[in-house]
């Protein structure tokens, strides 16, 4: 799949070819809702990945986030097994099911998610807890009885406006995530989770770094410039019994 171009903040106007700033669209029934919903739908009204991925067909703007880092990592080979954790609306799923050729009966792609997921062509979704005891059995059944090449994971927990609050509960899923993935990967996979900087992620990244042979930081171009999010990109799992450290690229 060729990767989408980048939104273009200026388009070229008139026979002057001066650049014009694409019009700013304003919320017009703010009546009802909090300050911060209003900024959320401004932004979400002028956020030009959204308008790229409702054009492209794509559940979400996160889409493009796991375009950008598959661009950078090339993780999402023709025929790799892949399970996508929280995976509501279904964004990376569909990323994961078109560069596996997961879509053309290629690999696997497995969504799992507390939430309903609507139906993507090639990716098996499962109603589930992650954390539940049974789910790795489950969704390596769901892989065809083999381990996963690669496990993904956007999750973020609601927000409660509290920063540190916020902080925790994120970098508290993703090593969750990391936990599961262990459990799942196999010898030479890769682990890929949001993460906030802050400082917390350092217990996090030096525990990725013993079962790891790589592990870096990524910001992928579609995530916003004013957001503290980003992405740590593990790779080459060394096993269940773990290894000598890794090193940091990046």
């Amino acid at each position: 799949m060729v990767g989408p171009r980048r939104p273009e903040g200026r388009r070229r106007g008139g026979d002057s070819g001066r650049g014009r700033r694409r019009l700013k669209v304003r919320v017009k029934k703010a009546r009802g809702k909090t300050t911060s919903q209003v900024r959320w739908l401004q932004r979400q009204l002028n956020d030009p990945w959204v308008e790229l991925a409702r054009k492209q067909g794509y559940r979400s703007r996160a889409a493009f986030k796991l375009i950008g880092i598959d661009d950078e990592f090339r993780l999402l080979k023709p025929g790799a097994r892949v399970v996508d954790l929280g995976a509501t609306p279904g964004g990376w799923s569909q990323v994961a099911a078109q560069r596996t050729g997961a879509d053309k009966g290629l690999g696997a792609v497995v969504a799992v998610d507390v939430h309903s997921v609507e139906p993507i062509p090639g990716v098996t979704i499962l109603k589930k807890d992650f954390y539940d005891e049974d789910a790795p059995e489950a969704i390596m059944k769901a892989l065809g009885s083999a381990r996963a090449d690669v496990v993904l994971s956007d999750m973020a927990a609601h927000a409660t406006g509290h920063r540190q609050t916020d902080h925790l509960r994120i970098m508290g899923l993703a090593e969750a995530a990391a936990d599961f993935a262990r459990a799942i990967l196999a010898p030479g996979g890769a682990f890929v989770a949001k993460v906030l900087r802050g400082g917390t992620e350092n217990e996090l990244l030096a525990a990725l770094k013993r079962d790891f042979a790589k592990v870096r930081h990524f910001k992928p171009p579609a995530s916003r410039p004013d957001s503290a999010e980003l992405y740590v990109i593990a790779t080459g799992f060394r096993g269940a019994a773990g290894g000598d450290a890794g090193e940091e690229g990046r």
